[in-house]
């Protein structure tokens, strides 16, 4: 499916800040669902009748897994870089 959505961009030298610039965009919009729902700002009415945070959640993954693909990053790899990074944290605190 990814092959279909992104055909013909894929190779192009923009299409990588494109999709940054589009997740970017998608970690607003769940923020803004987020508060609009639970947050500060309740009376948002037009967040509250866009998408839900989940379904904006979903926008980003899909941002996250195009933006890997193109540029040949690993996320099972990263993932667990990042959770060995976090436990090291937790083991060894700053004093």
């Amino acid at each position: 499916m990814l092959d279909d959505i992104d055909k013909g961009k894929r190779n192009t030298d923009e299409f990588g800040s494109i999709l940054i610039l589009g997740l970017v965009e998608e970690i607003g919009e769940m923020a803004r669902a987020y508060l609009a729902e639970h947050g500060r700002k309740k009376s948002n009415l037009a967040a509250q009748t866009d998408e839900t945070y989940q379904q904006e959640l979903g926008d980003i993954l899909f941002s996250i897994l195009r933006f890997a693909r193109i540029k040949k990053i690993n996320l099972h790899e990263r993932l667990m870089y990042s959770l060995t990074k976090v436990k090291e944290r937790q083991r060894r605190p700053k004093i």
